[in-house]
């Protein structure tokens, strides 16, 4: 039985809330659905292989989809498929050893928050405040999704489940 992985923060600047005057926050399809994919393989660590079949159901999202970023997680290591009857994907290496950062740099890329980090050529990057702000977001983010493995996330939510339920999750 597929457990149902636990949500994610939002992290990277979407321009859709102009008319509000804000900027929401937040990671892409592919951010969100790679990481929920990998904390369901982190699930059955040293158990079994899941199919993306059941993975796409569990989370209500095309296998073709997943499959496009189950292909970048296998090229970057991250998982490996096995064929067959008993086939599907596994994490590659164990859940303590992949953070949450692996995962999104390769889905995402490196996580800017604002465009003036990187902008080198701004005559105000010396003294802007504004920038320096900008920058302690980035690394604080950095920071957590560096810091948090699969297994924290496994843990956190068998924690959640027992919580709930009175009884330890599988």
């Amino acid at each position: 039985m597929l457990t149902n992985p636990i949500g994610f923060i939002r992290i990277s600047l979407s321009q859709n809330d102009h008319y509000l005057g804000v900027d929401e926050m937040k990671l892409s399809t592919r951010g969100r659905y790679g990481v929920k994919a990998v904390l369901e393989l982190a699930t059955h660590y040293g158990r079994e292989h899941v199919s993306i079949k059941a993975i796409a159901a569990k989370q209500r999202v095309s296998e073709y989809y997943l499959e496009q970023l189950f292909a970048q997680l296998r090229r970057a290591g991250i998982i490996r498929s096995m064929r067959g009857a008993y086939g599907g994907y596994a994490l590659s290496r164990p859940p303590s050893d992949i953070t949450v950062y692996d995962v999104i740099e390769v889905l995402e890329g490196t996580i800017e928050i604002s465009d003036c980090i990187a902008d080198t050529t701004c005559s105000n990057s010396d003294c802007c405040a504004t920038r320096l702000l900008w920058v302690r977001i980035k690394d604080s983010i950095d920071d957590v999704l560096k810091s948090t493995t699969f297994q924290d996330m496994v843990d956190d939510y068998n924690n959640m489940k027992t919580n709930k339920d009175g009884v330890k999750g599988d």
